[in-house]
């Protein structure tokens, strides 16, 4: 009976020993996080790769980055605020000119007379105040002087213009080819351009001089008109001089007679002959 009750005591001891590591939980392994990328480490490889990521990565920060040279192209661009010094490739009249980078620029503060202007016509002294013009600033550097205004209405640059030690706004006024004409509020020589133009008119310099005043049209010259010379009525031709031409003549009948009477080929003072035919006026009916 005791080896009975050893026997069970040791079975039941065998059982509940059995029993309890049955019932002992399990450490699972937590499965990764789908967001989190996971690194794949390669046993003395290169730096480790992230999955997930595409955006390739510098891990070498030691090195700074070389960045390269970016050249800005200015050729065009005017500086607005400081003197500028440009290539005047034409002269349109005696205040506006055109430079080598295709802007125009007017004069500021003085006005030539007109030659080029839609609505007016030509004025007194304008061509003198082109030509000047011309020869002062035309395939020449000229430095530019802006005031306050950039363009006027008609997008022209408004500017002071130097050439040398020369101001050419000024020189044209004190040399009698411009008046003065400010507008505010580009009027910052406006003392020196009224002195100037006050010497020119006492000098009488220039237009003022030459035209009286400022704009005044040019007369067109009278055209050249033939006055015939009234041809004798009784037949006696002058031949003292070259008196007569073949306009002067209504036919080649009455030429013939004055060219015969006063010697004909060899003494063709009025060069009715032109051809030396002996025929005077060979046009004429």
């Amino acid at each position: 009976m005791r080896k009975s009750l050893k026997w069970l005591l040791f079975s039941s001891l065998v059982i509940l020993i059995a029993t309890t590591i049955a019932n002992k939980p399990v450490d699972k392994k937590p499965e990764p996080d789908k967001d989190t990328p996971t690194i794949v480490q390669k046993p003395n490889g290169p730096a480790p790769k992230i999955k997930g990521i595409n955006k390739k990565v510098d891990l070498d920060e030691s090195e700074p980055q070389k960045q390269e040279a970016v050249e800005i192209d200015t050729t065009t661009n005017l500086e607005i605020n400081q003197e500028s010094t440009f290539l005047v490739t034409k002269v349109i009249d005696g205040d506006t000119i055109s430079l080598s980078n295709g802007e125009v620029v007017r004069y500021i503060g003085i006005d030539t007379p007109e030659t080029k202007h839609p609505s007016l016509p030509v004025q007194c002294f304008g061509a003198e105040a082109s030509n000047k013009n011309k020869k002062l600033v035309e395939g020449k550097a000229v430095r530019l002087e802006k005031d306050v205004s950039e363009t006027d209405k008609y997008g022209r640059l408004l500017r002071y213009v130097w050439i040398g030690d020369v101001f050419v706004n000024e020189y044209l006024v004190q040399q009698g080819f411009a008046q003065v004409s400010t507008y505010p509020p580009d009027v910052k020589y406006k003392d020196i351009f009224l002195q100037a133009q006050k010497e020119a008119r006492e000098g009488n310099l220039g237009l003022w001089g030459t035209c009286g005043d400022f704009g005044t049209p040019v007369t067109p010259k009278p055209a050249k008109t033939s006055v015939q010379t009234p041809l004798p009525i009784s037949g006696e031709w002058n031949c003292s001089g070259n008196t007569y031409n073949c306009t002067d003549f209504s036919t080649h009948t009455q030429a013939q007679s004055a060219f015969e009477s006063c010697g004909g080929v060899g003494n063709d003072i009025h060069r009715l002959d032109a051809d030396k035919d002996g025929l005077a006026c060979e046009n004429l009916p």
